[in-house]
């Protein structure tokens, strides 16, 4: 069955997630804020679960109306064919939201579609009741400027977790965007990659999975495993067909940090991860890096001040970093912060600057390009 699904994304990472998606073989894109829209079938959706690396959830729209009273939400979630998804056992949760709306009550809202998702159900499998006791169906209705959106979410977990990172360092980044910070920068396993304020390692992690082809959904669970309508078969194939796709390549990316509990945590991900090999870690501040390599990549989320604390102490820092990387002549660096007064204090102006965020920080990914081709 064809479903229109979309793949939810951060502000700013949309692009990122449709090239993603154009890469996996995927047309007819609908690019909006924080979201993207295609067509697929359950192969489609245990695809994207498995391999989008900046998306955040893939979600199933179900339908778009609009509404502005209660009983027009009801009515527009009654005419849906939930059967269609939903088992008879379903066990049924939704949330909700609600911007520049008059239906702006999101408990109400919540509690309306429930009530009309279970009257739909009834009258689908002729039954007064419904024990809720199988897989959990997470439906959200979202209503943006009286458009009302009802999803049920196939991701369960957000994306970002991949299952590697039980404990990270303090302002840690996130996986998919560590992802889309290696993506963006085009890096790739034939170039020297540095992180030398690796944290937690989520960078690093991140590049040696993209460098190794591996499906960064690959060790997971999803909810949507527990559906009737995607065989047990097709996760097992799959699966079976991401575990194929590792390449072997053989590169070493370098980590560092000046925290030695924090790198020590870094490595214990990099093995959970399964691309420990890939990685050179080492205790070492900012300051001391040098390389003799000819060229390379510098990706980077150094301390900034919601971390660090003290303004001075991150000025200072972002100037010794700018010190360090002059040296390295023809060296691309990519650094992302949460300081819009970055560039002044690291003594250079980036190629390119551009805005994302980390969970809901606002930062500024600070793009230096080497002018070697």
């Amino acid at each position: 069955m064809e479903y229109t699904l979309i793949a939810t994304s951060t502000f700013g990472m949309e692009s990122v997630v449709a090239k993603e998606l154009k890469e996996l073989g995927y047309e007819d894109l609908k690019v909006e804020n924080g979201k993207v829209t295609f067509q697929g079938d359950e192969m489609d959706i245990v695809t994207c679960n498995l391999w989008l690396r900046t998306a955040e959830r893939v979600l199933i729209r179900m339908a778009e109306f609009k509404a502005e009273s209660f009983e027009e939400l009801f009515q527009g979630t009654l005419s849906v064919d939930w059967g269609s998804l939903m088992p008879e056992d379903a066990f049924m949760h939704v949330t909700g939201k609600s911007i520049k709306s008059k239906l702006h009550s999101v408990p109400d809202c919540q509690s309306i579609v429930k009530k009309a998702v279970v009257e739909a159900m009834k009258r689908e499998y002729n039954v007064d009741k419904f024990e809720e006791t199988g897989a959990e169906y997470r439906i959200e209705v979202g209503i943006l400027k009286d458009i009302v959106t009802l999803t049920v979410d196939t991701s369960g977990e957000g994306l970002h977790k991949r299952g590697y990172r039980k404990n990270s360092g303090e302002a840690p980044i996130k996986e998919t965007l560590a992802a889309a910070l290696v993506l963006l920068s085009k890096w790739n396993p034939s170039i020297t990659l540095v992180d030398p304020t690796c944290g937690s390692g989520t960078i690093a992690i991140e590049a040696a999975l993209i460098g190794k082809n591996i499906a960064p959904g690959l060790n997971r669970n999803f909810v949507s495993e527990k559906w009737d309508i995607i065989p047990e078969r097709l996760w097992s194939d799959l699966r079976r067909y991401a575990r194929n796709s590792i390449n072997d390549r053989s590169f070493k990316i370098l980590a560092s940090d000046i925290n030695g509990r924090v790198l020590r945590t870094a490595m214990n991900n990099a093995q959970k991860a399964g691309v420990y090999d890939y990685i050179d870690f080492k205790r070492m501040p900012v300051q001391q890096f040098t390389s003799k390599k000819d060229s390379g990549f510098i990706i980077c989320n150094p301390p900034y001040g919601e971390r660090l604390g003290e303004l001075e102490e991150v000025e200072k820092l972002y100037e010794e970093m700018g010190t360090v990387f002059s040296k390295l002549k023809n060296w691309s660096y990519f650094i992302i912060t949460a300081d819009d007064k970055f560039e002044k204090c690291f003594g250079k102006k980036s190629n390119k600057n551009r805005k994302l965020y980390n969970g809901r920080i606002k930062c500024y990914y600070y793009q230096y390009f080497s002018q070697v081709k």
